[in-house]
Formats: C-alpha cells, sequence, structure tokens
C-alpha cells in the first residue's frame, strides 16, 4: 500500500476500489461460486487495488458506508493490514449498519491471533444475549472456531454448552433456522482461501 500525497474525495475512492465490476456484491459469497478463471482475475484486481490503496484511504472507506467498509475490510486482509485489528473490531462490535460484519470476521481470522479471537469472544458475549437480534453473530461463531482449530484452543467452547448463549439466541425468542456451528466454520474458512489466493498474488507483485 502506498502513501496518497493529498487526500482524495469519498466520491473518488468509491470508484476506484469500491464498484468496478461490482465488487462490493461479489465479497462474500458470491467469491465461492466463481469458476477458476473468473476467481483468478478478481483476485489479481482485489491484490492489485490492495497494493495501490493507502492507508489514510483505507480509513476514509471504514469511515463511509457498509460499501465501502465491506470493500475496505476485503483489501486489509489481502494486504495483512493488522493495523487495522482495532478499528475492525470496534466496527464489528459497533454493528452500526448490514452486509459488512463478514468482512471484518474475514479480515480477523486471516490476521490469526489470540488478539483476533478477543475480539469475536467480546462480540459474542454481547451479541449471542441478544436474540431478537441477528447480525454477525454466525460469522463471528464461525471465526472463532476456525481459530480455535489453527490454535488448537477451545475458546468458543463456552459458548456452545447446552443451555449457553448459542443455543438460548438460536432458541430465541425469535428462534432462528441455523445451521449447526461447524457449517460456519467452513464458510468462513473457504473465504478466508479466497482472500489467502488474493493475498499470494499481492505479495508476488510486492517482491
Amino acid at each position: 500500500m502506498h502513501h496518497a500525497d493529498e487526500e482524495p474525495e469519498p466520491p473518488e475512492l468509491i470508484r476506484r476500489y469500491v464498484t468496478p465490476d461490482r465488487r462490493y456484491l461479489k465479497l462474500g459469497g458470491g467469491l465461492l461460486r466463481m469458476s477458476g478463471r473468473d476467481r483468478d482475475t478478481f483476485t489479481r484486481n482485489l491484490a492489485k487495488a490492495a497494493r495501490e490503496i493507502s492507508p489514510r484511504e483505507l480509513g476514509i472507506l471504514l469511515d463511509g458506508g457498509w460499501r465501502e467498509r465491506k470493500t475496505a475490510a476485503w483489501l486489509i486482509a489481502v494486504a495483512g493490514g493488522t493495523e487495522f485489528r482495532e478499528r475492525l473490531g470496534e466496527l464489528l462490535l459497533a454493528s452500526e449498519g448490514p452486509y459488512a460484519g463478514q468482512a471484518y470476521c474475514v479480515a480477523l481470522a486471516t490476521f490469526g491471533t489470540s488478539a483476533d479471537s478477543d475480539l469475536l469472544i467480546a462480540y459474542l458475549d454481547h451479541y449471542l444475549r441478544r436474540p431478537d437480534l441477528y447480525y454477525d453473530q454466525t460469522a463471528a461463531l464461525g471465526t472463532l472456531l476456525l481459530l480455535d482449530a489453527r490454535h488448537g484452543a477451545d475458546q468458543a467452547g463456552r459458548f456452545l454448552t447446552p443451555e449457553g448463549l448459542w443455543q438460548r439466541w438460536t432458541d430465541g425468542p425469535p428462534s432462528k433456522n441455523c445451521d449447526i456451528p461447524g457449517a460456519y466454520r467452513e464458510f468462513i474458512g473457504r473465504l478466508c482461501v479466497v482472500a489467502d489466493e488474493s493475498a499470494r498474488h499481492y505479495a508476488s507483485e510486492e517482491n
């Protein structure tokens, strides 16, 4: 990522990084439906954007709407921008808008440290106590399970005990039609594979 000499206007950043080829709509489950060639082109273009955008510009996008925040989180994931960890954790916990929380979780998963697990635990501690809110609980739990598997830990275990916070949240009211927790871990893991593919393109151009 480079440093821009002049602060760009948000519409220019949106045009350059968020809307090309409807990028913001594809960052998520849509990536998993792409064919090999389309996925390779997409991940290469994402890596190019991650190289071109500056930290200041990423900060501007993170101050924007859900489209900007979602895109910025993915660019951060690709570039390994761990300096944004706390900001992403704050945005996840604030849950000020829809659609971006999953992207924050993907970025935290790619960072993959105990500090990232702590941010996910803080989120789950808060939002699993709110069965009336269906936000990003499934993505956060799936990400924590993924990090647990990597670290040989069981920090998600206390949420998954019988009559624990996960069961109380899924049972509601209102009740929710949720998959088993492992399905959310697998889904986040598959998104991380795509982020890693783009990160390899990013690294190869840097060298």
